[in-house]
């Protein structure tokens, strides 16, 4: 299975190469136009992609506008979806017939407002981590891929300070729902545009039976911090 994950166009498309599933993590737009938003679904129905699922950031207030919904493209905020794997094939083996590969998706847009914050993008910004912890209550337990528009705390969510420094700087509910409840195989998000990458954490989950669990983030922006669209959509096998 092939996913691919890109997050923050913020205007721009880049090239694909196609595959099973998209997944876009908000960001879409440059100036949060409805003919911007519109410009990105005429691009996703080019795209060749099984499914390809989208999110808002906190430049999309008007995805609601025109959200899409068929068989291809799906928008996401505050639900779910399912992605089946050849969904056309019966599996069978000796008579017996087996489920199809089958992952429940779940986006979710919101983001913490910050000081300095520019404020003609504030579309699914809250002020505290506490409006953020009951966004992320809402995620079912049996999320396999989830995606935000926000990074959990302390995972491809640092920023430069004019000291240099690295702060990290990601939703800390976040984190801790991911750790110890919901444990998805993956987890795509975007925002902090300078940690562009992907991270695998091999860890001991409470929720888990298994003594060890990989967990794989994501930080699929394709702008750097300079909004130049540098970074290329990061590709997940499973």
């Amino acid at each position: 299975m092939i996913i691919d994950c890109i997050s923050d166009l913020h205007g721009h498309y880049p090239q694909l190469e196609g595959g099973d599933l998209l997944i876009v993590a908000g960001d879409l737009t440059a100036r949060d136009t409805l003919d911007e938003h519109l410009d990105f679904i005429k691009w996703c129905a080019w795209q060749s992609y099984k499914k390809i699922v989208y999110i808002s950031g906190n430049h999309d207030n008007k995805a609601l506008r025109e959200p899409v919904n068929n068989k291809k493209i799906v928008y996401l905020c505050d639900s779910g979806t399912e992605f089946v794997l050849y969904p056309e094939l019966e599996m069978m083996e000796k008579g017996k017939v087996y489920e199809r590969p089958k992952f429940k998706i779940w986006g979710s847009p919101w983001t913490r407002r910050f000081k300095g914050m520019n404020p003609h993008c504030m579309a699914f910004t809250v002020d505290t981590e506490e409006e953020l912890a009951e966004k992320w209550a809402l995620i079912p337990d049996d999320v396999d891929i989830l995606v935000t528009h926000a990074p959990p705390y302390d995972h491809l969510d640092h920023i430069r300070t004019k000291w240099n420094d690295r702060e990290a700087v990601g939703s800390e509910s976040l984190y801790w729902e991911i750790t110890e409840r919901i444990v998805p195989k993956i987890h795509i998000f975007g925002h902090i545009h300078e940690s562009y990458g992907i991270e695998k954490r091999e860890d001991f989950y409470p929720a888990q039976s298994s003594n060890f669990t990989i967990i794989t983030y994501v930080n699929a922006s394709q702008v750097n911090e300079r909004y130049e669209p540098v970074n290329k959509p990061i590709r997940i096998e499973l």
